[in-house]
């Protein structure tokens, strides 16, 4: 747990200012310099801090600055804080389970083949593995690379699906937009320059070619139905 003075310079300042305490107990008791404290004392340094009082903060009793006072030898003592804040602790590679550890591989190659822009850094915080094991599966150099099959880490229970997207969008940023696939409208300017009525003239029917086709056909339908019936 975490035991330490909260604003060591504001402390001084204020020590400096309401109590006797000599350069040398102010400097230990704030983890400052002897001289750093003399030049609070004239006015040389921490100008414009205000002075933090250490018996409002439950940092110091005023018995052990009375104690301090009386013997210029005497070290002050933090007091015992009423609330225990835990120290903050390195974030450390994500662990796997050792059941999970085989399937680390598999997942490495669908994240190399399906994500492609994610870095090392980042297959090894979501999957737990290091940066040599996800060089070997990238250049299939790895011991058991002909047996390997990409699988989904998230499948896999070896990451959750919010990390993943967070690490993909992260590794997406700056990056230019892929181009659409697939069909797409001509630009307005494309399309102005169009002759849409070019073969217009062409492509109309003739209306009597067309009845005098007709007229054919239902002239000739008689003689085809009288040559059936003569059988």
């Amino acid at each position: 747990m975490a035991n330490t003075l909260l604003m060591p310079k504001a402390t001084a300042v204020w020590l400096v200012d309401n109590t006797a305490l000599s350069f040398d107990q102010i400097a230990h008791f704030c983890t400052l310099h002897p001289l750093e404290v003399k030049a609070i004392a004239d006015g040389e340094a921490a100008q414009g801090i205000k002075g933090l009082d250490p018996v409002i903060t439950g940092q110091l009793s005023r018995e052990e600055i009375a104690k301090g006072e009386a013997d210029s030898n005497y070290r002050l003592k933090l007091a015992e804080p009423k609330v225990r804040v835990p120290e903050s602790k390195r974030r450390t590679p994500r662990y796997t389970p050792v059941s999970k550890r085989q399937d680390r591989p598999n997942a490495i190659l669908w994240l190399v083949r399906n994500h492609p822009e994610l870095k090392d850094a980042q297959i090894s915080r979501l999957v737990g593995t290091t940066k040599s094991t996800i060089e070997q599966i990238r250049e299939r150099k790895h011991w058991n690379a002909a047996n390997l099959v990409p699988m989904d880490p998230v499948t896999l229970g070896l990451c959750s699906q919010i990390d993943l997207d967070l690490e993909v969008q992260k590794a997406s940023r700056g990056m230019p937009a892929p181009e659409p696939v697939g069909g797409t409208l001509l630009p307005a300017r494309d399309t102005e320059s169009l002759d849409v009525g070019e073969d217009r003239d062409d492509q109309e029917l003739d209306a009597d070619a067309v009845f005098a086709k007709l007229s054919s056909l239902k002239s000739t339908q008689p003689e085809e139905d009288e040559d059936d019936n003569r059988y």
